[in-house]
């Protein structure tokens, strides 16, 4: 379950389905991948093919990343089984 967040224009996105905080080019595949994050209990249940997931390294290490499109990923770690600071970005 997603427990805490990074980015607010996502959060309110995957809770009320806004879209304002977010491009709207990525709606589609950013809502499937919220939607497993949600359900996931470790990141290899985000090993999707063609989100490319790895981890980051650095002042991100411990965090993963899936890939949206582009520069835009979405970051996050787990805790206790859970998503915690779950982030959008273009971080490259």
């Amino acid at each position: 379950m997603i427990k805490t967040w990074r980015h607010k224009g996502v959060q309110a996105f995957f809770e009320t389905g806004t879209k304002a905080g977010i491009q709207a080019n990525h709606v589609a595949r950013l809502g499937g991948q919220l939607r497993r994050l949600n359900v996931a209990r470790a990141p290899q249940d985000m090993n999707v093919p063609g989100w490319k997931l790895h981890s980051l390294k650095g002042n991100l290490r411990g965090h993963w990343a899936v890939w949206v499109s582009g520069n835009w990923r979405m970051t996050f770690t787990f805790e206790n089984g859970d998503a915690v600071l779950v982030d959008y970005q273009d971080y490259h």
